[in-house]
């Protein structure tokens, strides 16, 4: 599988998580107004924005943000190169597909941290630029549990507890990236490194068979 392809997948994630974006954007109202339950109770479409990183954690302003997107930027260009790098090991294409999952999905987020401030006119109030300070669309709204939990558990007995997080396809792909590579990581990193050294091991045979061949006979 040539190097470019595993791009692709990255490509098709961005494409996809995009596409989605603008539909909620354009045809959802967003809070409770506009939910759309797809399964019962517990799956629906919630269109919200989250103005910093996983679980709604912001930096400080007036510059966390920026820097957040700058980091973003300098992330998805050191995955982009890992790709080539593993495809250059002969690492396994599971691996590297699941590398470009997260590729595609960090790129997804890195689109509406840059452009939805200009585009969606969804940065902050009182971001100094809406350049770099858009704010991430989410709409998959998973409603795990959300109540009290019981007096007898302990040390958490009796504290209220809410699971229901609410993320898009660009989390989607980054979670089932790592989560593979996750579980699968000594099939994926033991058939890496076992690739790598036997590669080295043939290139020190070919060095070394050249070496002897052109060695003068001793008469």
């Amino acid at each position: 599988m040539k190097y470019w392809k595993y791009y692709l997948v990255a490509l098709l994630v961005i494409v996809i998580d995009q596409l989605s974006k603008w539909a909620v954007h354009r045809y959802m109202p967003m809070g409770m107004a506009g939910e759309i339950p797809v399964f019962g109770d517990w799956f629906k479409l919630h269109y919200t924005l989250n103005p910093g990183m996983a679980f709604g954690v912001e930096l400080p302003e007036p510059f966390g943000k920026m820097f957040l997107t700058l980091f973003r930027l300098v992330a998805v260009t050191g995955i982009a190169y890992y790709i080539y790098r593993l495809w250059k090991q002969h690492a396994p294409n599971a691996l590297i597909i699941c590398i470009s999952l997260i590729l595609g999905g960090a790129i997804g987020n890195l689109i509406d941290s840059i452009f939805y401030g200009v585009i969606y006119n969804n940065a902050p109030f009182g971001a100094p630029t809406p350049w770099l300070h858009g704010q991430v669309i989410d709409m998959l709204y998973v409603d795990i549990y959300e109540g009290i939990l019981p007096s007898t558990w302990p040390l958490v007995g009796g504290s209220h507890l809410s699971l229901w997080p609410i993320f898009n396809i660009a989390d989607a792909a980054i979670f089932v990236g790592v989560a593979l590579i996750l579980l699968f990581q000594n099939r994926f990193y033991g058939q890496h490194f076992e690739a790598a050294e036997a590669e080295e091991r043939a290139a020190k045979e070919a060095t070394q068979a050249r070496r002897d061949a052109e060695a003068p006979e001793v008469a």
